[in-house]
């Protein structure tokens, strides 16, 4: 699991991200804007919050790098 970890650096910017989209979402209005909207604004904060980023999972799991520790 700590290859899933990201840095600090990485953390402030999908919190920036994470709070934007909330707040395009609320712009428009919670019940007018998709459902699919609140997907990665939910795995942003989730990542900024814990330093585990659901993103990198996802796609290390589909290119099968998840049990690969050297990246290639």
């Amino acid at each position: 699991m700590e290859q899933m970890k990201i840095g600090k650096s990485m953390r402030i910017f999908v919190l920036v991200v994470g709070v934007l989209i909330w707040l395009g979402i609320w712009h428009t209005g919670f019940d007018k804007a998709s459902w699919i909207l609140y997907l990665p604004a939910v795995f942003f904060l989730f990542a900024a919050a814990t330093g585990i980023c659901p993103g990198i999972f996802f796609s290390r799991l589909i290119a099968g790098e998840l049990n690969n520790k050297s990246g290639e």
